[in-house]
């Protein structure tokens, strides 16, 4: 069990309340209207504890429901929801054949507009329903042409943009099976993922933008083409470049994107049974060869309709911008929130260049009503003193989304103050496993600051101890107690499924645990503790890192923190907080004493550091998530190379802090301990 500060028993007022009026215009009461009529669930719009209480004692019903109020569209019908409640190994829908890409194409919407892709330099382009619509068949009809056919894989090195979006939709259309990389990605890290798939084409774009630079990937892309031995084709893209690759016109093998999406051809979709491959997400790959996780076509169509349809809201008219790259699982929620024909607005660039303000003109500029972003990102434009409600129009803006990692409740505060108290901050908790919510809000739940606000619809999440047995509101592991439809169908080249048992069942058998630690309060909200998996041991007392992160980053000296506890001979225990300054700032003994109290304050005298270290920059996996275990590996005297992958960290040159002083420092320990 985590030792964490006591929760207090009179629960603090809420830091936003959702209006009546909006709620009862919201898609999940004219849910909540037709579960009640429909299964006589007897659940009340304003209790959501009582909606979700239901959805997860009748998950059958529940995703039922979600297949029937959504109007998902089979040409068989399906034989039960679900055959049995076994993880894993759970089938769902037996008999029916679905096509994620035509839920999202198959709307009436004709000139509105579907997607705006923003370039950092500001270039953008708008593609409408009735041209979204006209390339996906093109590009199909390219595919179909070049041999690719169910099952086959196409690949993407490619940007945030149009060309990812209708790369996917193209190749699900066939009943093909998708995945992408996003251009920071070194040629070595994609051949990683993609060599295991064996793909038949790759669609590859010239460079992408970050920072007021443009990177020119022309070089990486020869790369990834020689080291894919399995392919016939390649698509090319000129992103950012005019006719970058005129020198590869002449082959035979290579197309253009024009060429790709150019001409009239049907717009048509593969019946393909429920849990057929959709996609294949890899896990982030800093402890070896990355896993590819593999989701079906009818999961995802309903866990992502029970999230951006009830949960988040999204509707058409909306618009939705998530800051994400292409490699992350939100790229594809940003691609799926058409499923409500909803515009996805696509940013290709740096979230705070020219400063930090970025995003909200792009909120302004597009009406943006909803926009997702990080913890880092709402951090750093709190210690850059901005005041984005007198800067911008956010009066179109619903809701903040934040992922990645966990909230600070200072940020509520700021977004509350800076952006606008009409605002709903959810924060969200899920990962690339399940591409979905397990925890996140509603529009009829309230906001607390430092929680997230409601466990997801059909989702059975729980806080467990050691033992296997549900805490009664204390810290415990998160689980999920009862099956998801979009939990992987299976992880590529695991024929066994051994992989597959131990990421997520060895812990507790037929339970699924995801590596987090969590309470969940008397309200339903969870609260997030930090990743298990790294908790800190000390003298036998078990602390969430979490606390200490929120209580070090709220401090304006500091841009980002990092602590480990790490095990040394003869029974020593050592945790080091390691931190980036600020600009301007100095790690003397004022500000360490100012680190320390505020750790004690926030957190308790046990999460208090044996020592504080400033370091140029840490290392975080490319979506921005914390690296605790290998570094501690690699302080503990493990070489990197067999910990760590290089080539998926974000500042691989970081490690370097770390290699140093876990081989200066004492006699290596062995990796595996």
């Amino acid at each position: 069990m985590v030792n964490t500060t006591a929760v207090d028993s009179a629960r603090p007022e809420p830091i936003w309340t959702p209006d009546p009026d909006q709620a009862n215009a919201s898609t999940l009461a004219g849910f909540v209207d037709f579960v009640n009529d429909r299964y006589h669930a007897g659940v009340d719009l304003l209790d959501f504890t009582s909606l979700w209480q239901w959805s997860t004692d009748n998950i059958e019903h529940y995703w039922e429901a979600v297949w029937t109020f959504f109007g998902v569209d089979s040409a068989t019908d399906y034989d039960s929801v679900l055959t049995e409640q076994t993880m894993p190994g759970a089938q769902w829908f037996p008999g029916a054949t679905v096509n994620y890409a035509e839920h999202i194409l198959r709307n009436d919407l004709t000139d509105e507009t579907a997607l705006i892709c923003i370039q950092e330099d500001g270039r953008k382009d708008t593609v409408t329903w009735t041209e979204l619509r006209q390339r996906v068949a093109a590009l199909t009809a390219t595919l179909r042409a070049h041999g690719v056919g169910r099952g086959d894989r196409v690949v993407g090195y490619l940007p945030p943009g149009q060309h990812a979006v209708i790369g996917l939709l193209a190749t699900t259309a066939l009943g093909a099976i998708w995945s992408q990389c996003a251009q920071d990605f070194a040629a070595s890290a994609v051949i990683d993922r993609f060599g295991q798939l064996e793909p038949t084409v790759l669609i590859a774009a010239d460079g992408y933008s970050y920072n007021g630079r443009t990177y020119d990937r022309r070089t990486e892309v020869a790369k990834v083409r020689a080291g894919l031995p399995s392919l016939t084709r390649t698509i090319v893209v000129d992103h950012h470049i005019p006719d970058a690759f005129t020198d590869l016109t002449d082959d035979c093998a290579v197309l253009t994107w024009a060429e790709a999406v150019t001409g009239d051809a049907a717009l048509e979709f593969a019946k393909v049974p429920f849990d057929h491959p959709l996609w294949v997400l890899f896990s982030s790959g800093t402890t070896g060869l990355p896993k590819g996780i593999v989701h079906g076509h009818g999961g995802i169509l309903l866990a992502l309709l029970s999230l951006i349809g009830l949960h988040m809201d999204l509707r058409e008219g909306d618009r939705l911008l998530w800051y994400t790259s292409t490699n992350w699982m939100m790229w594809n929620v940003v691609v799926s929130s058409l499923l409500t024909g909803a515009t996805a607005v696509i940013y290709d660039g740096s979230p705070t260049c020219p400063d930090t303000t970025r995003l909200w003109s792009l909120a302004d500029q597009h009406q943006v009503t909803y926009l997702g972003t990080s913890p880092g990102h709402l951090q750093a434009c709190a210690r850059a003193g901005i005041v984005p409600r007198d800067q911008f129009d956010l009066n179109a803006l619903r809701t903040i989304g934040s992922t990645g990692s966990t909230l600070p409740a200072t940020s509520y505060h700021w977004v509350h103050d800076n952006v606008g108290n009409h605002i709903q901050l959810s924060s969200t908790t899920g990962g690339t496993d399940a591409v979905t919510a397990f925890a996140c809000s509603t529009p009829t739940t309230p906001v607390w600051a430092g929680e997230l606000s409601a466990r997801g619809l059909g989702v059975s999440l729980q806080s467990w101890d050691s033992t296997g047995h549900e805490t009664d509101g204390e810290v415990g592991e998160l689980v999920i107690t009862k099956p998801i439809p979009s939990m992987p169908v299976f992880f590529w080249n695991d024929p066994t499924g051994d992989r597959y048992r131990d990421a997520y069942f060895s812990t507790y058998p037929g339970v699924w645990r995801h590596g987090d630690w969590v309470n969940i309060t008397s309200d339903g909200s969870v609260v997030m503790h930090g990743r298990s998996d790294s908790t800190l041991n000390r003298h036998g007392v078990r602390l969430g890192s979490s606390e200490i992160y929120q209580a070090v980053e709220r401090l304006p000296e500091i841009e980002d923190s990092l602590v480990i506890g790490v095990d040394e001979a003869e029974g020593g225990y050592w945790m080091p907080l390691f931190v980036v300054l600020a600009p301007g700032a100095e790690l003397d003994e004022p500000l360490r004493e100012k680190i320390n109290s505020s750790i004690r304050a926030q957190a308790s005298p046990r999460h208090v550091p044996d020592e504080i270290i400033a370091v140029r920059s840490l290392p975080h996996t490319r979506t921005g998530k914390k690296i605790e275990v290998p570094l501690k590996r690699i302080l503990q005297g493990a070489e990197p190379g067999a910990v760590l992958s290089i080539d998926a960290l974000d500042d691989p040159a970081a490690v370097d802090q770390f290699v140093t002083l876990g081989r200066t420092r004492r006699t290596p320990v062995s990796a595996s301990s």
